[in-house]
């Protein structure tokens, strides 16, 4: 018998549930009267169900039966004391085109709110959903008075965000920052997304966030003002003053200097070496533990290593002797070990001297994950000396001790990449097929770039004499070779002008220009590349890294604003959408997206 009325239970609520799906699939399709009856019957059976209540309401009021919507709104008022229901039937009265009797019962509502300060909930939500904002703002300031521990400063800002009231909405989602701290990241989220601040300075919704919080640090000093102007200078890219601000917070919070290594990676990654250096240098300064001391020193070194020329040279690598001197060679600098190796062979062409160095360090008590480390760096030292062999050996290991990890697979892109320069294209393809669903998007989207190049050159020619002379140069780049690799670009874009090789081969030697700063030339060859190739894979690569030479090194912003607007029109699908946007967005100066 149990069983039976479990059934009987189980059988019904399927019904229910199919009804439910009907009458919604009636009024997603317009069919209004016959939704109507479908709701009807499932009101029939519960008549305290908000959804169906709403829902019947909504379809008189799409078939225009406003009398019957009001009959059926006073009919329930009777049964049930629900304030929002007030709203409803002056939204009905306002349909109807009746607006005084629509404002006598929206200030009914509100009134009710004086008698519970808890009816703002369903009041100023219903105003809400009919767009109703002043009178939703009227009911939410009016509870807070009435009770002050209630906060609805993040409903109140997303109305006045929704109003262009931005002075209020950054006043209401900084007071309620304040009372909330841990919705800091939420708002920041939010206020980015809606486009309400940008990389502009100069932008009025910056300019007047900047001075809020300025003003609100000054009459308070809560550490919140402190991580928004943060925040918003790290959006201009102005990192100087994010600086300025995050020593402040740490002032108070000394466990705040995660907060600080996050900026000098910002900084870096902008370029801004000057800034991230002296970061790094107030990290140095004041870390406690070894861990953090240790990976400043690394990036200061890599910074120096990125800026300085050859004559400097000297200088770094006594500065990674002297810290291996004071800290010692051991597990925890092997970040720095392995940098070094590479700043020998990449650098300082002393590839044996970094190999006898990494083949040390392999000898220390490592972790299998610190051993692959080393083995990845030693693999890519012995492809830079052309001793393909031997890197196959130690990239091959990787994978077999650490197999399905992000290193593991990042050890397979190597061996493709190393097959690749050998002129095993088979090899190769076959290991760039599995990684095509690699687990790092990085890696997915390198092998398939490198497979697309690959599959699209090795039947134009049976000796594959093109595709060979192309994994030449970029072996040569790897090599920091670049001179060479540009001549060896040079002589495929003279002799296989009819291969496909050649968009390649122009935008290959347009990233080497580029790195050597001449950038008429990179914009030569990425004109090239679009004028010729529209149709090709790299037409985005082409747009975008154009647009960005033109809005950071050659200061023609309305050339790079058109060919940003190309890829958002005509490349929806690029990895460069976003980035193409948002600044697109920017250089049209946009205030609020």
């Amino acid at each position: 018998m149990r069983y039976l009325f479990l059934l009987f239970i189980f059988l019904s609520a399927n019904i229910y549930s199919q009804d439910d799906i009907l009458a919604k699939d009636y009024f997603k399709n317009g069919d209004f009267e016959k939704a109507l009856l479908e709701y009807k019957k499932l009101y029939s059976k519960s008549p305290s169900n908000i959804n169906y209540i709403t829902q019947i309401l909504i379809t008189h009021q799409q078939l225009e039966q406003y009398n019957e919507a009001e009959a059926f709104l006073l009919e329930l008022m009777k049964r049930i004391k629900y304030p929002a229901f007030i709203v409803e039937l002056g939204y009905n009265y306002q349909l109807k085109g009746d607006v005084d009797k629509a404002s006598l019962n929206y200030q009914k509502a509100i009134a009710t709110i004086d008698a519970n300060a808890n009816n703002a909930f369903s009041v100023a939500r219903s105003f809400q959903n009919h767009s109703l904002l002043n009178e939703a703002i009227t009911s939410y300031e009016k509870a807070m008075v009435l009770n002050p521990n209630f906060n609805f400063n993040l409903q109140l800002a997303q109305i006045y965000g929704e109003q262009g009231d931005v002075e209020k909405m950054f006043q209401s989602y900084l007071d309620f920052a304040v009372t909330n701290p841990i919705s800091i990241n939420n708002i920041k989220r939010t206020i980015s997304n809606n486009g309400f601040v940008d990389e502009n300075p100069d932008n009025e919704n910056n300019v007047l966030l900047r001075k809020l919080l300025i003003k609100k640090a000054q009459q308070d000093p809560n550490i919140i003002y402190n991580n928004m102007l943060s925040w918003l200078f790290v959006q201009q890219k102005d990192f100087k003053k994010a600086f300025i601000q995050e020593k402040a917070i740490f002032n108070r919070k000394p466990e705040s200097l995660n907060r600080i290594e996050d900026l000098a990676v910002f900084a870096a990654n902008e370029n801004q070496n000057e800034v991230a250096r002296n970061i790094y240098s107030f990290i140095i300064s004041t870390a406690q533990d070894m861990e953090t001391l240790l990976n400043a020193h690394y990036h200061i070194l890599r910074l120096e290593t990125k800026e300085h020329s050859e004559a400097n040279y000297d200088a770094i690598n006594e500065a990674y002797l002297n810290l291996f001197k004071k800290y010692g060679l051991f597990s925890q600098t092997l970040k720095l070990q392995i940098a070094y190796a590479h700043f020998l062979a990449f650098h300082l062409n002393k590839t044996d001297e970094a190999t006898s160095f990494l083949e040390k360090t392999l000898e220390l008590p490592l972790n299998k994950l610190q051993k692959a480390e080393v083995k990845l760096e030693l693999g890519d030292i012995l492809v830079l000396k052309e001793q393909f062999n031997k890197a196959l050996i130690y990239y091959t290991q990787i994978q077999r001790n650490l197999k399905n990890s992000t290193i593991s697979q990042e050890a397979r892109f190597k061996v493709a990449k190393t097959s690749y320069y050998k002129g095993d294209f088979k090899w190769a393809e076959s290991q760039l097929k599995i990684l095509k669903a690699s687990t790092s998007q990085l890696i997915a989207n390198d092998a398939l770039d490198l497979k697309l190049l690959i599959s699209d050159n090795k039947y134009e020619d049976s000796l594959q004499t093109a595709l060979k002379t192309y994994a030449k140069a970029d072996l040569l780049a790897f090599q920091n070779r670049n001179d060479e690799a540009i001549s060896l670009l040079d002589k495929i874009l003279k002799e296989h002008k009819t291969e496909p090789i050649m968009a390649q081969a122009l935008f290959k030697q347009a990233q080497l220009y580029k790195n050597r700063q001449e950038f008429d030339k990179a914009v030569t060859n990425y004109e090239a590349l679009i004028a010729n190739y529209k149709d090709g894979i790299l037409i985005d690569d082409a747009y975008y890294n154009l647009a960005e030479i033109y809005a950071q090194h050659l200061h023609q912003p309305e050339k790079a604003k058109a060919l940003y607007e190309l890829i958002i029109f005509n490349h929806a699908d690029s990895i460069y959408f976003v980035e193409a946007r948002k600044k697109y967005r920017s250089l049209r100066g946009d205030a609020i997206r």
